[in-house]
């Protein structure tokens, strides 16, 4: 079975950024780690896996239903880095003159995105592998869609593919009641507050 690669560009490239050195510089000055790293990235992440396909996903600054949905919505979160900002249309080129497709779409984040891909290459008959650090994106896990979860520690970048058998022996529940986890619990990396008084441990209880 045939198989596409779909990459959260800005979780990726966000990773990139603070684990390159920030002194990465053309000769005019413009900023180059993160695209370096992110191609770095790329480049293991193709050789590890084979896909016969690939595709990148980004989110834009154009509000999402979710913004509209609840005012507080990621609003804790600070603003791209200028000095990343620069490096983002640069990366999309680099990716284009690569012919790589990349997608994005105002009021829809990146995520959305890679699970609708993900919805409509099991329709056509293929595989899946959603390359992201979000854990959001494991309820899209099924036997058709793996998600490979990268993750940082001491400037070392690892991935770990998340499948339904892999993704029930750690959680002890099937992957889409992440989001029974997630609205329990709540997740402050998105300002969502949750139900008060339940946290992980009380969540985790309760939805497995």
């Amino acid at each position: 079975m045939k198989k596409l690669m779909v990459l959260d560009g800005n979780s990726l490239v966000n990773r990139a950024f603070y684990g390159v050195s920030q002194n990465l510089t053309t000769r005019s000055g413009q900023p180059t780690n993160a695209i370096f790293g992110f191609l770095n990235i790329l480049g293991k992440l193709l050789d590890e896996s084979q896909p016969d396909a690939l595709c990148v996903t980004f989110d834009r600054k154009a509000p999402t239903f979710r913004h509209l949905a609840y005012d507080g919505y990621k609003a804790t979160r600070k603003g791209m880095p200028d000095e990343l900002a620069s490096q983002m249309p640069i990366l999309k080129d680099v990716l284009s003159a690569m012919n790589i497709p990349t997608y994005e779409m105002d009021g829809w984040e990146a995520d959305d995105l890679m699970g609708t891909i993900a919805a409509k290459d099991t329709a056509a008959g293929w595989d899946t592998i959603v390359v992201t650090g979000d854990k959001d994106s494991l309820q899209l896990v099924t036997e058709h869609t793996t998600v490979k979860l990268v993750s940082t520690r001491m400037g070392r970048t690892t991935t770990k593919d998340m499948t339904p058998e892999v993704f029930r022996e750690e959680y002890g529940f099937d992957p889409i009641h992440i989001i029974d986890l997630k609205a329990l619990m709540g997740d402050a990396s998105d300002n969502i507050p949750g139900v008060k008084g339940v946290g992980e441990k009380t969540a985790m209880a309760l939805v497995g």
